[in-house]
């Protein structure tokens, strides 16, 4: 699975119209992040069909990236996303966007879109074991 990072306009409708068309295709968006800043504003969510989603991307001519997932169980207490991010940081994997995916009892699931998939698989160990089969 996939994230997609979606540059939308920062005005009322442009998230509807977005998520409308990707419905129309029949593709569900199982996550999505959602941010504005001033004037600019853009979506991260992972569908449950990568190749449909972009093709309707490219088809808009969409401002995107797509990037790879490394999920993670995290606890459910204060800290543990620091501690994540810290390994993240140690070997050099920048975070994209964090896409929370579910919760089970004292741990939440969140899915990382990294620019290294790899290292933040080695980075995250038994933390990326216990969130795999999220996403």
């Amino acid at each position: 699975m996939r994230a997609f990072i979606v540059e939308l306009e920062h005005e009322p409708g442009s998230l509807a119209e977005l998520a409308k068309a990707i419905g129309e295709r029949g593709i569900n968006i199982t996550a999505i992040s959602g941010l504005g800043w001033d004037d600019d504003g853009g979506v991260a969510l992972i569908t449950n069909d990568d190749e449909g989603t972009r093709a309707l991307l490219e088809e808009r001519n969409a401002e995107y990236r797509e990037l790879g997932l490394v999920a993670a169980g995290l606890e459910d207490r204060p800290g543990s996303l620091g501690e994540a991010a810290g390994l993240l940081a140690d070997r050099g994997v920048n975070i994209e966007a964090l896409l929370p995916t579910g919760m089970q009892g004292g741990r939440v699931t969140v899915a990382f879109a990294v620019d290294d998939p790899v290292a933040a698989r080695e980075a995250l160990g038994s933390l990326a074991e216990a969130g795999a089969s999220a996403v």
